[in-house]
């Protein structure tokens, strides 16, 4: 198979996840560039996160037009964590690559447990009763890691904003694209450097693939429970999980 190919294949897997998942784009972005498409770590981060921002962004307009958005608690949720990526971004050029693999992973698998546990039926449907204090608590830790781990955040934003937030699996795909994006964004302004280095003719393609993979992963999310859809999200976070682990180990 082609790179061409390959890009445009592993994009739309990428797109698919992120717009009907709210998440899962980087965590499948960064492992693909890497064992597929041979970038180095550092370069698979750095692109990663900019496929993840153009396809976020992407998905977080059409979830926007379903309604699916918070926009307030999204924001706070999103502003708390631009700082803490900023500054965890810089700290993880100073890491060895194996614990940033293993830190990946166990986080990514502690999501996954928390997702599979037994909702408690508490839904929280009026942005009003949403706490400023937990949405900026859980915002700034979200996007500490996201930095640190050079991810977009969303398999982690998904998981916060049902468990922390109380919000429907539905709300937390919508609004965690908002957040995704912001930290992204914020991650990467102090990537910039080491963008302009990267094999844009694969990351072109590969962008495109998950931009249209996005759209695909909207109408999915629209016709599938959210409770199947949180099942299938912790299930592939797992899988993801034992991969790395096993990688940083090996």
């Amino acid at each position: 198979m082609s790179t061409l190919i390959l890009a445009l294949v592993a994009g739309g897997a990428v797109g698919l996840a992120l717009g009907a998942l709210g998440g899962g784009g980087s965590v499948l972005a960064v492992p693909a560039l890497i064992y597929l498409l041979g970038f180095s770590p550092a370069a698979a981060t750095t692109a990663g996160l900019l496929i993840v921002t153009a396809t976020s962004a992407t998905a977080l307009y059409a979830h926007a037009r379903a309604g699916h958005v918070r926009w307030k608690a999204g924001a706070l949720f999103a502003a708390a964590g631009l700082l803490p990526a900023a500054a965890a971004g810089a700290a993880a050029a100073r890491l060895p690559q194996p614990l940033l693999t293993a830190a990946f992973g166990a986080v990514a698998a502690v999501a996954a447990l928390r997702m599979l546990r037994p909702a408690d039926g508490t839904v929280v449907r009026d942005v009003a009763g949403v706490r400023p204090g937990r949405a900026a608590g859980a915002g700034a830790g979200l996007g500490a890691l996201t930095g640190l781990l050079g991810v977009g955040g969303g398999f982690l934003a998904v998981p916060a904003l049902v468990t922390v937030l109380a919000f429907e699996m539905q709300a937390a795909v919508g609004t965690s694209l908002l957040v995704i994006t912001a930290n992204s964004l914020a991650s990467l302004t102090l990537r910039g450097a080491s963008a302009s280095a990267l094999d844009w003719a694969v990351i072109a393609p590969f962008t495109a693939g998950a931009v249209l993979g996005a759209w695909d992963g909207k109408r999915l999310a629209g016709k599938v429970s959210g409770s199947l859809l949180q099942r299938v999200f912790a299930v592939v976070l797992l899988a993801v999980a034992a991969f790395m682990l096993a990688d940083a180990v090996a």
